[in-house]
């Protein structure tokens, strides 16, 4: 993160005692390490939630692209069945002494009526 060398924080240390006194010096160094610490934990919070929205966004997009994926596979499957339907109802027509369904269907309510 910063760029510290032994010599500098020597330097502050050395600055340190002589502003704030040899007696209070430990106290002061133990409140800065607990601020350091709780910094250093948010800061990893922070990075974790980040992390998190990234995986979020990237499963959202997963699910969207299987979305997709599935819907043009139905709409192959639907269009694949209707064109053998299709073709099943021709053939079926084709072939002496049968009928198709729905001309059948109308021949069966003309000998009724």
């Amino acid at each position: 993160m910063f760029d510290i060398g032994f010599s500098e924080l020597l330097v502050i240390g050395i600055v340190a005692l002589i502003v704030i006194g040899p007696q209070k010096l430990p106290g002061v160094a133990r409140t800065v390490g607990h601020l350091l610490g709780r910094l250093q934990r948010y800061v990893a919070d922070v990075k974790a939630d980040i992390n998190r929205e990234i995986e979020l966004e990237e499963l959202r997009k997963m699910r969207d692209s299987m979305q997709k994926a599935t819907s043009e596979m139905q709409s192959a499957v639907d269009a694949e069945l209707t064109k053998t339907a299709d073709e099943l109802n021709k053939a079926a027509a084709g072939t002496p002494g049968t009928e198709p369904p729905q001309e059948s269907a109308k021949a069966a309510e003309q000998k009724r009526a």
